[in-house]
């Protein structure tokens, strides 16, 4: 496995522990890998990744933006999928992060 692969890996484990009704900013998750500078690999490598119980949809920006309707098939899709997990949006149409971000320590190995 390559480096690449394996840092994608590590990405798509930590996504994984994302609970339904709750996000993760892409720093966040740069975060929980102890790679708190690499948020632009984390959203490249939930572009490229093909796993379908990954629920990369559940991964916004740090203010809550929607930045990956690009990577769904439709623009709205990301959105569909959260607020069908009870996500809340502000009128801004960004994630509410203070009723669902999820806390760093839930997406760390016990």
């Amino acid at each position: 496995m390559t480096s690449t692969a394996g840092f994608a890996r590590s990405v798509y484990d930590v996504v994984r522990r994302i609970p339904s009704g709750m996000v993760a900013s892409y720093g966040l998750v740069a975060l929980a890998l102890d790679r708190p500078r690499d948020a632009r690999q984390v959203g490249r490598a939930l572009f490229v990744c093909r796993e379908a119980d990954v629920p990369c949809h559940r991964v916004v920006n740090r203010n809550g933006v929607l930045t990956g309707a690009w990577a769904f098939e439709t623009p709205t899709e990301q959105r569909e999928k959260l607020l069908s997990e009870g996500v809340a949006f502000d009128l801004q149409g960004r994630v509410d992060m203070a009723l669902h971000c999820v806390r760093a320590d839930e997406l760390t190995d016990p």
